[in-house]
Order: C-alpha cells, then sequence, then structure tokens
C-alpha cells in the first residue's frame, strides 16, 4: 500500500516540477525506497541471534562487497525492554576476527564487546545482560582493535531501540517504518572502478580519518520515504567513520530534538539544523501535516579546516513524501522529569589529553595538502595557533588534575613538539601516532580506576589540535558541563555517551554503575575511528 502511494506521488510530483532542483538533478526515473532495518525477533528460547557476514550490495549499477549483521550491509534492529534480561548469540562467519560493542548500553563490562572480546573466525559468543537506563536509541559496531575503522566501512552497524514504561505514556510516533523512522548516514569511498570499498589506513587517514565521497541512507544513496501527514520521528544515526554532519531540512523547516544518546530530553528543543558527530544519535520530531516534500539534508561542515567536495555544498540525504493518510503520534510539550546535574564539587577529577605524535601530524597534514592542495586547506593553520609545532614548547597549566595514574605530569610544564623534517623517518610506525596523556592505547594496562556507583568529572581537551575529536565513554552515560569551553547547546544538556572535543577542551559529569576488572575494561576514545584504531583510546576499570 505504501509503495503504491509513494510511486504515484513521485509521478505527480516529479511531473509537476515540485521537487526541489537539487532532488530533480540527481534523480534517477524512480528514487530508491529508503530501506527499514527489520526488528529482529527472538527464537522459541527467547534468545537473539546476530550473525556477521559477508555479502554484496548494489552501488551504481555494480555489485560491491560488503558485510552486515544477518545480512549483506548494515544490520536488523535489537528492540529491548528496560529491566528485561536479554541473552545475544552471536557468530562471526567473516574471514577475521571481530567484536560486537554496545554503544550507549550501561551493562557490565565483560558484555560490553570492547577490544578484549574477540570472536574468532567460525567462533561465537553469548552475552546476557538486562539493560536498566532510560529508552533511548543506542547502536551496535565492531570493536576490534586496529581494524574497527575498516570493519565498520564495509558495513557492520545496528540500532538498539530501548524501551520503557515512561516513554511509552507519551504518544510519541512508535509506528515502526511509518511515523518512527531510522536513518542511519554513512558516507564510503569505492575504487576507482566502483568494484570494491576502498578503505585504507594510511598515515593521511591516521592523522585526518577515512572520508568518503558517496552518501549513503540506510545503505542506499538518496532514498525516498512516504510518511503520513503530521507528526514524523526521525532517529538519526552519524555512523560515518570520521565526517562530521550539519542535519536540516531543505525548505528549513524546524526540526524538533525529542531525545539524544542517552535518552529522551525534559522537553523538545527547536533547531533549525542539528550538528551530528561521528557515533552520535539524536531523535528529531518534524511536522509534515502540510504535506510538502521535503529533503532530510546535511549542510557543509569544515573539519581540519577545509569542506571537501561533493560535501562542500548541502546535499540531500533522504527525500520525504506526505501522504493523506494521517499520523497517530503526537509531539508532547514536556517530555520526561531529568534529574538535575549533581555538584562537581569533591569528586573525582581526571584530565585527558588528546594529543597526536607531532611527526604524524606534520606528516598526515602534509600528505592531506599534497592530495587537496593548499588552497582547499582553508583556514587552516599548520602551526595550530599557538603552538609551536617546529621546536617551541605549549604550555600545558593543567592545575592539579589526575592524567591518569600520574603517569603524565603536565602541571605547569612545557611539552616540546618538534616535528623535524617532512620527510617520513626510518621506521616510523603511525599505528600508535595518536595518544591520550601521551600514551597510546595499550590494551594489557588500564589506566585508571573509577569507583563504583560515584561520579566524576572529566576534562577532555584537544587544546592545541586542529582536529575535531567526538570523544566517547563506555558503559557510562554522562552530562556535559561545557563543551569547547561554552555551556552546552540545550538539546545537549541530557544523558550523553558523545562530546565534541574541538580545539579547546569539554567537561563532563560520568556516572559509573557497572563493574569492568583488568580483563574487560571500558574503553574511553576519540571516535574518529581512524584515531581509535591508531592509539587515541584508553581503558579503565571500575570497582
Amino acid at each position: 500500500m505504501h509503495r503504491r502511494h509513494f510511486l504515484k506521488l513521485t509521478a505527480a510530483l516529479s511531473a509537476a516540477g515540485a521537487l526541489p532542483l537539487w532532488s530533480r538533478s540527481l534523480m534517477a526515473a524512480t528514487r530508491p525506497l529508503l530501506p527499514i532495518p527489520s526488528i529482529l525477533q527472538p527464537d522459541a528460547r527467547g534468545q537473539y541471534t546476530l550473525t556477521a557476514m559477508s555479502g554484496t550490495s548494489q552501488w551504481n549499477g555494480k555489485s560491491v562487497p560488503t558485510w552486515g549483521y544477518n545480512g549483506n550491509l548494515l544490520g536488523p534492529v535489537l528492540r529491548l525492554q528496560r529491566e528485561k534480561p536479554v541473552t545475544v548469540n552471536i557468530h562471526n562467519r567473516l574471514a577475521e576476527g571481530t567484536t560486537v560493542h554496545w554503544h550507549g548500553l550501561e551493562i557490565p563490562g565483560d558484555v560490553d564487546g570492547g577490544p578484549q572480546a574477540v570472536i574468532a573466525p567460525g567462533a561465537s559468543r553469548q552475552v546476557s545482560f538486562t539493560p536498566d537506563q532510560p529508552a533511548a536509541t543506542c547502536w551496535f559496531h565492531p570493536h576490534q582493535h586496529g581494524k574497527t575503522g575498516y570493519q565498520v566501512a564495509q558495513g557492520l552497524a545496528g540500532l538498539v531501540l530501548l524501551e520503557d514504561m515512561d516513554s511509552g505514556k507519551l504518544r510519541l510516533p512508535m509506528q515502526w517504518g511509518e511515523d518512527d523512522v531510522p536513518l542511519i548516514f554513512q558516507d564510503k569511498q569505492l575504487t576507482q572502478d566502483g568494484t570494491k570499498i576502498d578503505y585504507q589506513l594510511d598515515i593521511m587517514r591516521a592523522a585526518v580519518g577515512w572520508f568518503g565521497d558517496m552518501m549513503l541512507t540506510n545503505g542506499v544513496q538518496y532514498p525516498q520515504q512516504a510518511v503520513p501527514r503530521g507528526w514524523l520521528r526521525l532517529r538519526l544515526l552519524n555512523g560515518c567513520n570520521a565526517r562530521s554532519l550539519d542535519i536540516a531540512t531543505s525548505d528549513r523547516r524546524p526540526m524538533y530534538v525529542i531525545a539524544s544518546d542517552g535518552g529522551l530530553l525534559a522537553e523538545p528543543v527547536k533547531v533549525e539544523n542539528l550538528p551530528l558527530l561521528p557515533g552520535e544519535r539524536f531523535e528529531v520530531m518534524i511536522d509534515t501535516s502540510d504535506g510538502k516534500t521535503f529533503d532530510v539534508v546535511t549542510l557543509p561542515v569544515t573539519q581540519m579546516g577545509m569542506t571537501l567536495a561533493p560535501f562542500d555544498q548541502p546535499l540531500p540525504l533522504v527525500q520525504i513524501l506526505p501522504l493523506r493518510v494521517m499520523a497517530s503520534g503526537t509531539m508532547p510539550d514536556k517530555l520526561v522529569d531529568l534529574p538535575l546535574v549533581p555538584s562537581s564539587e569533591g569528586v573525582q577529577n581526571r584530565w585527558l589529553q588528546l594529543m597526536m605524535d607531532p611527526q604524524l601530524d606534520q606528516q598526515g597534514m602534509q600528505a592531506l595538502m599534497d592530495r587537496y592542495g593548499h588552497k582547499a586547506m582553508g583556514d587552516m593553520k599548520m602551526d595550530h595557533g599557538s603552538m609551536d609545532m617546529m621546536g617551541g614548547a605549549m604550555k600545558m597549566d593543567h592545575g592539579n588534575m589526575d592524567m591518569g595514574g600520574g603517569a603524565m605530569k603536565m602541571d605547569h610544564g612545557t611539552m616540546a613538539m618538534d616535528h623535524g623534517s617532512h620527510e617520513k623517518p626510518a621506521g616510523y610506525d603511525f599505528h600508535n601516532g595518536n595518544k591520550i596523556n601521551g600514551q597510546a592505547f595499550n590494551m594489557a594496562k588500564p589506566m585508571f580506576n573509577a569507583e563504583l556507583g560515584k561520579v566524576e568529572k572529566w576534562t577532555i581537551s584537544g587544546e592545541g589540535d586542529a582536529m575535531l575529536h567526538p570523544f566517547h565513554i563506555h558503559g557510562a552515560q554522562f552530562r556535559i558541563l561545557s563543551e569547547n569551553g561554552k555551556p552546552p547547546a540545550p538539546h545537549r544538556t541530557g544523558w550523553k555517551d558523545m562530546v565534541s572535543v574541538n580545539g579547546w577542551r569539554s567537561e563532563v559529569l560520568v556516572r559509573f554503575n557497572y563493574v569492568a576488572n583488568a580483563e574487560n575494561a571500558y574503553m574511553a576514545h576519540c571516535h574518529l575511528l581512524e584515531h581509535e584504531d591508531t592509539g587515541m583510546m584508553l581503558g579503565f576499570t571500575v570497582s
């Protein structure tokens, strides 16, 4: 029924010239329909099964090898209920080891699915946990150290819908794939002949990340989705490896943010555009009662001081086509009671300094300029502002912050940042070129222990670094105290597991409700996946 209405409406709009110019220029005779991930059903024992497997996807008329969970690309949706136990059987049918990390879920370290929880090719793993946190849109993806970026780029990702009784009483849109629609955004880069995903982790991508030139929504390019008129609920996930997005509507109709990473906000927040970090999720409501067609687009985003084509102009992600049938959901004025942010006085303070090895920084940026030219670099300053990148010193007045076990004292000290020459030194290994507090990730040595049931204040700094770092903490949710030196925007004041660190410092108040021992430590890392894979990650325990 939906498809019939959809095709009729599409034909009528095209004939009338009612589609935006950019839409018509990109449209084929018929745009593809938006694929809606299916809800994973439990077996007779009440258990769920996820199988990481290889397959193929059709892009630009060619078959491309891809990976997915229970299919060719991406995965099904795991719908969970708060306080209801769940068991998931995970099978690895890939030719290499992988893990499944439950991004956004507050669960014990031994089931979190970090890099220690490797499932060998042909092997299986069973995890059981009981989610006990507010309703939220979370996701699952691989976390194989050194290979996370590659495996996500191949297509491994899926959504988790956590529900609770409070959210069910709000009469929000809940008809899956009709007025409650998931949008998973990913950029891809194919080889020149278009037959493979072109993923390489080289010195340039270790420095700036892997960016594609093809944007996908739920695995296809610029699809269309027919929706009922009224309030439409969109669950947004930035599943890109490194690219930040800035979501808007083509006709500038407002969006109302109702939820962030960790669940519903206190009340809807009206926005005209919505920046979305890699790994970040938001739920928005859009009024489609006027029946007019519009696009969900991403606006140009500057990263490293540059915007690369074809994303240097507004790019349509999905076309929304309202039908005559009316939606049943509503948007309430009030959503949930969010607890007040507790005082940070007297809590454990930690300082996490995100940094790039000077050799990787200079050589990676040089490789970027060699590829795209100085003009493409825009306003980026290679001296990184006040930090002398050619043999000077950087003042790092961090007071008496704990730098993670005392391994690196940086209070009132100086740190030399001699970049040396542009030539790659013999034997230089960029795989450990990104660091936190001067240390590349060491799986065998967690950096610190957090106390179970306590709250900590973490200051995550990217000072002296021109890079955007979307920072993620496993096994916990937090409230943002400040983001890059400013109070958080209203739609970023709820529960979060992602924070922006962009050339300055951000402060979060983190709670720890579950145990993670040294063998199953939680991770905290930059979610620019190439930074994570090359060392910008730490392990920590909770006891």
